[in-house]
């Protein structure tokens, strides 16, 4: 009887969100992850305050969206409450769309999140996005102590997606809970992950699916395949939608971007060590601080990157394009250097615009 609920539950949402019709073009948008990272020596404060900077230079560029991810008790990353800084960042722009990726549904009440994103939806109309996952974003120790029940949260993410899908939605007149605000609102959902799991509830759902492939690439080739070919169209989405994560350190040359990249790789490295701390300054050589068989993992583990000077990267990010057909690249970097940062999403976009073109010259 639940299975059958939930079916004519699917059904009458099918029927309630409105389709996203996606245009026959060749061209890929990138938008910005952001972690509003906290480097060595700096505040929280310092951080979120150059998450905003970063945003309005990424507005600028003509990137899609800014998305923020959700983690807790991460020293060295200040976008804990995150609907909050999604806001801060809103607020502060007027036209890129600003949302989570994501928000870690088994950490909250499907209701409270409608409510939080029907809130932002109301204060800054179409431009708000609700991204989706399904893991705590956290440690055990740190999942407890956000109260939430930790032997059922996972297994119940599918029902608390439909349920946070039925707030958006207008209520029937028997309904006695409503998302004030949130109900009739029109709020974008979509499925992160980074295994096979959200690949086939992303198809399943007609939702789309946002792989985290800049820190778990193993099963990108097998959950791309998997979302594409099982995909069944919904209101909200008449055909299939992925985006792919890459790190991205672009510089001036391949030395100094090389070098800016290893603030990433020493934060991967302490993370894995148990010891996560503020985002590291940059190194002149990794080498010098992990072992080969720890840089081996970092390295498999961080392989959707591309780092280097402007040829460098476009070279790269045109293999990977070619390799996986992405509908949309989510670029992604944790820097320590924040004018580094700036510098690399403005040359970031100058591939983008020169990869586009070729795309579109050359469908």
């Amino acid at each position: 009887m639940k299975d059958e609920g939930r079916e004519r539950h699917h059904r009458r949402l099918s029927r309630a969100l409105p389709r996203t019709m996606l245009p026959e073009v060749s061209m890929i948008p990138f938008s910005i992850l952001d972690l509003s990272p906290i480097g060595r020596g700096a505040t929280a404060a310092d951080a979120l305050h150059r998450s905003l900077e970063l945003a309005q230079q990424a507005e600028r560029l003509g990137y899609r969206r800014f998305w923020l991810a959700e983690h807790h008790n991460m020293p060295g990353i200040a976008s804990a409450a995150t609907s909050v800084v999604i806001g801060y960042v809103a607020g502060g722009t007027r036209t890129i769309r600003v949302g989570s990726g994501g928000v870690m549904l088994p950490n909250h009440s499907p209701l409270v999140i409608a409510e939080q994103f029907g809130t932002l939806a109301s204060l800054y109309p179409g431009r708000i996005d609700l991204g989706l996952g399904r893991a705590p974003g956290s440690d055990q120790i740190t999942a407890r102590a956000l109260r939430r029940d930790l032997n059922s949260s996972a297994d119940q993410f599918p029902q608390d997606v439909l349920e946070l899908q039925g707030y958006f939605v207008p209520a029937s007149p028997a309904a006695r809970i409503h998302a004030v605000p949130g109900e009739g609102l029109d709020v974008p959902i979509w499925l992160l992950g980074s295994s096979l799991f959200s690949a086939h509830l992303a198809a399943t759902l007609g939702l789309p699916f946002a792989f985290a492939s800049h820190f778990a690439p193993d099963a990108m080739m097998q959950a791309l395949a998997i979302y594409r070919g099982s995909f069944e169209p919904s209101r909200q989405l008449d055909r299939p939608c992925a985006m792919l994560g890459v790190n991205v350190f672009a510089a001036d040359t391949d030395a100094e971007a090389r070098r800016q990249f290893t603030s990433l790789q020493q934060a991967f490295l302490n993370l894995r060590r148990g010891s996560p701390g503020q985002v590291p300054p940059p190194i002149d050589d990794i080498r010098s601080c992990a072992s080969p068989a720890e840089l081996a993992g970092v390295d498999h583990a961080l392989s959707c990157s591309a780092v280097g000077a402007p040829e460098t990267v476009e070279r790269q990010l045109a293999e990977f394009i070619e390799k996986t057909q992405p509908d949309e690249l989510m670029v992604t970097g944790l820097f320590f250097d924040h004018a580094a940062r700036l510098r690399s999403i403005e040359i970031t976009a100058e591939v983008r615009d020169r990869l586009n073109k070729e795309r579109h010259a050359f469908p």
